[in-house]
């Protein structure tokens, strides 16, 4: 995944990357121009797009409990403006061709007359349906939850259009499970797939999150993820998502995963 703003397409493009997933910051003005050079961007260089996925102004990655606090549609104080946004990047997507939206909604309350579940399942509906119009899926991102609370919530959402973007390493990064046995759980609901790697948080330190590490040296197991993406019948991209120390470092270890699945085909 690359980030528009951050990354270009001919950077992305030079390290063997042939499709992948555009990220859009909450901070990035989508005008009717950005549109136009984006699609006539992609369309010559030949590079199609999965997703495009959301983030939002305010959200902070430091730990669980900031992680609840400030990530997607689950904030109470930031829903409505959130909303707003998600359609603008939806429409975004839909006007450079791109069929499928994603993004973190947040922690799913497990309990579902909680009124944060029921609302933010009311907000899924919305978003869903507006998708819907543009002949798109809306795609929530694992890991903040267990496989059988999100596939239950999918379930209550009730929209043919609403499916999953599977980040294994989320699985192992916020503890909620194993990700092979989580995508076996969730496997016909995939929409499309993260190439990410992470080790499992510190017993020792509630709350903590765990470390994103280079693919393949992480606890997700990439081999076995790989094949098991194969057993379920799952033929879309393999989309690399990194986040390091610095960009340099970002951009390297993308180059040495693109060559990593390469290996694995």
């Amino acid at each position: 995944m690359f980030w528009a703003g951050r990354d270009t397409l001919n950077e992305i493009r030079s390290l063997g990357v042939q499709c992948g997933q555009l990220g859009v910051p909450g901070d990035l003005e989508l005008t009717p121009q950005l549109a136009a050079e984006w699609k006539t961007s992609l369309a010559q260089a030949d590079f199609p797009l999965a997703t495009v996925f959301a983030a939002y102004n305010g959200e902070e990655y430091t730990d669980i409990p900031t992680v609840q606090r400030t990530v997607g549609f689950i904030p109470r104080v930031t829903r409505q403006e959130r909303e707003k946004r998600t359609l603008q990047v939806i429409d975004f997507a839909s006007a450079i061709g791109v069929k499928s939206f994603a993004c973190h909604i947040g922690f799913v309350p497990e309990d579902t007359s909680d009124p944060d579940y029921i609302e933010v399942r009311e907000m899924v509906r919305r978003v869903a349906d507006h998708a819907a119009k543009n002949g798109q899926s809306f795609a929530l991102e694992t890991g903040q939850e267990p496989a059988e609370v999100l596939l239950g919530f999918l379930k209550d959402v009730g929209r043919p259009n609403v499916g999953i973007n599977f980040d294994p390493a989320n699985m192992i990064l916020y503890g909620t499970g194993d990700p092979i046995e989580a995508l076996t759980v969730l496997g016909p609901r995939v929409v499309s797939v993260h190439a990410k790697d992470g080790d499992w948080p510190k017993k020792d330190q509630p709350g903590a999150l765990g470390v994103e590490r280079p693919l393949g040296q992480g606890s997700v197991g990439i081999p076995q993820f790989v094949a098991k993406l194969k057993e379920i019948g799952f033929r879309g991209s393999l989309n690399i998502e990194r986040e390091a120390e610095n960009q340099q470092e970002r951009i390297s270890d993308i180059r040495k995963a693109v060559g990593y699945l390469k290996g694995l085909a």
